[in-house]
């Protein structure tokens, strides 16, 4: 039966509590300054290996600054916490293995977290713990970054380490063998910590040798596509690309020419248990780390033997997307893996999300031989105006235009995306004069060889 409340809410009985409690000095109030190694060993007794604190004002922090306060405004300190995984589970080519190693210490990972959050909230503060990976806000994809605070920069302004020529952290001792949290609190600790003074990467270029899609090349630069598209086969673009062939396949025996057994079984797997990582030999392959290190310092030639080969010789599917970077390395480089041609889903839904994911699927050498500077004036639903320049195998992207061009495209916004997307056709929009070209339609042409997604 339902009881009305008090009609004054000062004579509310939780409130009347409330009241009675603070005239007592029953309810505690949380220090000013929260003394940090106490913080630094509540961390290790709830599960942590290793934890470090960044004041949100740090300057290796100013470009997360919005995420950070759009989730906990008044956030004063992020914590950065890691927890080591085993390594010869990360290390096996039977990559069930090492998802469930993936799987166990990620949930790990949150606990951790929580119980962080929660020990700080009994204290008066407040604190919350972004997921160590999904759930994510995928309402975002692929125009923004789904995941709401970038755990690396935090644990590199935290002192847990530096990133690799791999672009995984590696911890000074546990090496890159570690996942990652972060907490949010409005807590002020004693002391911060600072970032390492030097980087634990060997520069070894292992990484770069194991990779199977030649996502990392040997001077640094990162091919984001090849990596998404192969090792995240089974995570967002790559599902939205196998929901889509189920729509387009006829019947029963087209979808399995599309999709293979094995690769539905697979999908179902991922869909049961979390979804599964195809490759992370990046990861597995890396000497790093004080504790990692000795293997290899005392027998390189039996380290590429037990840990290296087995993932290069390995026989398996590998997923590129046509006419990239990614299908001639492994052409050239492992003519023994299957390559399967897809998408990658790297759809841009905006004008901001095609000029952003311009540095995603940038294959650099498909443009080779092209010098060219490229303005876009978007026009409609979407106002914006941009400066795109291929020279070197660079690229350069910079709002407004800027110098001289050799092709400007004019494009209504919504035409341009739905071009883009492949749901409308160019020739038409060009035709009703939705899109624009001044200058050499063959510079579009190239422009496009150099984006496949």
């Amino acid at each position: 039966m339902y009881n009305p409340p008090a009609k004054s809410t000062s004579e509310h009985p939780t409130i009347k509590l409330h009241k009675l409690k603070v005239a007592r000095g029953e309810i505690p109030t949380p220090p000013a300054v929260l003394d940090s190694s106490w913080l630094r060993q509540t961390c290790l007794d709830a599960g942590a290996d290793d934890a470090g604190f960044v004041r949100v004002d740090s300057p290796e922090l100013k470009d997360h600054l919005k995420d950070i306060v759009e989730l906990l405004p008044p956030t004063r300190t992020l914590i950065s916490i890691v927890c080591r995984m085993n390594r010869d589970p990360v290390r096996s080519p039977a990559r069930s293995i090492a998802n469930l190693e993936f799987h166990h210490v990620g949930d790990k990972v949150n606990d951790v977290a929580r119980s962080i959050v929660s020990a700080l909230e009994s204290m008066g503060y407040r604190a919350v713990n972004p997921s160590m990976g999904f759930p994510m806000e995928v309402r975002h994809f692929p125009d923004i970054k789904p995941w709401t605070v970038s755990h690396k920069p935090v644990a590199v302004a935290a002192g847990m380490g530096h990133m690799g020529i791999h672009r995984n952290l590696i911890h000074p001792k546990f090496g890159n063998f570690i996942l990652l949290g972060t907490i949010l609190t409005d807590a002020e600790v004693t002391t911060s910590d600072k970032p390492l003074d030097y980087n634990p990467c060997l520069s070894c270029k292992l990484c770069v040798s194991a990779c199977p899609v030649g996502a990392i090349e040997p001077d640094g630069r990162f091919n984001f596509s090849a990596c998404v598209t192969h090792n995240y086969r089974e995570f967002l673009g790559g599902f939205t690309d196998w929901v889509e062939n189920i729509a387009d396949s006829k019947d029963a025996a087209e979808y399995r020419r599309r999709v293979s057994d094995s690769e539905s079984a697979s999908m179902w797997q991922s869909l049961s248990f979390g979804a599964n990582y195809k490759a992370a030999y990046c990861m597995a392959v890396c000497p790093a780390g004080e504790d990692v290190l000795a293997p290899f310092l005392n027998d390189r030639s039996r380290y590429l033997e037990d840990v290296v080969k087995p993932l290069q010789n390995k026989v398996e599917t590998v997923y590129v997307v046509a006419d990239s970077d990614a299908e001639e390395y492994v052409k050239r480089r492992y003519p023994h893996k299957r390559i399967k041609v897809v998408h990658n889903g790297l759809r841009p839904s905006s004008v901001q999300g095609f000029l952003r994911g311009l540095r995603q699927t940038f294959q650099r050498s498909h443009s080779d031989g092209l010098s060219a500077t490229y303005h876009f004036t978007f026009t409609g639903k979407e106002s914006a105006e941009a400066t795109v320049t291929i020279q070197n195998r660079k690229l350069t992207i910079e709002n407004g235009r800027l110098g001289n061009a050799d092709l400007h495209v004019t494009a209504d916004s919504a035409s341009w995306i739905g071009f883009i997307r492949k749901e409308r056709n160019l020739v038409w929009e060009l035709l009703t004069g939705k899109i624009k070209l001044r200058g050499s339609p063959l510079l579009l042409l190239a422009f496009g060889k150099c984006f496949p997604s």
